[in-house]
């Protein structure tokens, strides 16, 4: 069987070696003064080189032979890096050493899809590894990487891969968030009626601040379905784009959350959650505004299920009960002492 890894380098004398492109880096060190490649891997030999290299003691150099058919690693990873990047992607050469990154254009809400990325990683000669799904990225940081694996690929094989990813329309993207004017119900009696300091606010606001979302306003209600949809509708109709309610999503008698975010309206509602903390969470859309109920976790825990589809909803998901279910995986926090989310396993399974 031939080895599809065969060696593309040929052993040749540095007299004849003008035109041709090395197979590897050629290091020169000048004590006190330098260390690192004279030459680089992929130098095409010029007459003027051969003299210099005669100088590092080169008499004989490795250079690459590229049969017909065959495309150079530094080729096959910008056009690998092309086919992958979709919306809200970019990309910048020549790669090094084969490897190119991909960037996001703008902060958003890093969409990669899976089973495309995955399909084309089964490809031995292809390298390509990423951040997770739905992983939120700041503009110009690094959000992918590719390479072609042997130094000169079978061109045949590359375009499998591209086929792959055309398919896919892109196996990168980047959606940028919205910044939605945002109402703000604090649902219980103890705090509409004074007897204890609300909590919630500051913690949602400062949440909403991380994503340049301006608070429209901030209204408490006491656990009565009516006034908790009155306010909803209120909310609506001065202008919020997204309505947060916090408080009485539990399942006790006393929590009317729920209910009142149903008779308020709102439509394709799903409750409950496999992400803990987060179990009660609701999300559901009354017209085109977004409306998500927040169980009391979110008051007690830096990080909850809240933090996870906060930048989902912002990039224009439209959240469903399979989406929820994804999140099974991946969706229980550790609780440590010291919490580094989002730079932690939490909600990263999907």
């Amino acid at each position: 069987m031939a080895n599809k890894f065969k060696s593309a380098a040929q052993k040749i004398s540095v007299d004849q070696a003008v035109g041709t492109a090395l197979a590897h880096d050629i290091t020169e060190i000048r004590p006190g003064q330098f260390k690192g490649p004279s030459f680089k891997k992929g130098h095409v030999i010029e007459k003027d080189d051969i003299a210099h290299l005669k100088r590092l003691g080169k008499e004989h150099l490795f250079v690459l032979k590229i049969d017909p058919g065959e495309v150079h690693e530094d080729e096959a990873a910008m056009r690998l890096a092309e086919a992958l990047a979709g919306p809200g992607v970019h990309f910048e050469g020549p790669p090094s050493e084969g490897k190119i990154n991909l960037k996001a254009t703008h902060r958003g809400l890093l969409k990669v899809h899976v089973p495309a990325l995955t399909k084309l990683c089964l490809i031995s000669e292809i390298c390509c590894a990423s951040l997770h799904n739905h992983s939120v990225v700041e503009k110009e940081s690094t959000l992918a990487a590719t390479r072609a694996i042997p130094l000169v690929m079978d061109e045949r094989i590359l375009i499998k891969a591209l086929d792959i990813a055309a398919e896919a329309g892109g196996i990168f993207s980047v959606h940028a968030f919205s910044n939605p004017s945002t109402g703000i119900i604090i649902t219980g009696n103890e705090v509409y009626h004074g007897l204890i300091e609300d909590k919630f606010a500051p913690i949602l606001r400062k949440k909403l601040e991380a994503f340049d979302c301006p608070v429209l306003e901030t209204v408490f209600a006491p656990d009565r379905e009516e006034e908790i949809a009155k306010c909803i509708q209120d909310l609506r109709k001065k202008g919020a784009e997204m309505i947060l309610v916090a408080g009485g999503m539990s399942v006790d008698p006393d929590d009317v959350s729920r209910m009142a975010i149903s008779k308020a309206g709102v439509k394709d509602m799903v409750y409950g959650t496999s992400v803990l903390p987060g179990a009660m969470f609701l999300y559901g859309r009354l017209g085109e505004v977004p409306v998500l109920g927040l169980p009391a976790c979110v008051l007690y825990y830096k990080a909850t299920v809240f933090d996870l589809m906060l930048p989902r909803v912002l990039a224009g998901e439209a959240i469903t009960r399979e989406a929820l279910a994804r999140l099974a995986h991946g969706g229980l926090c550790r609780s440590c002492s010291s919490c580094h989310f989002p730079i932690c396993p939490f909600g990263k399974g999907s």
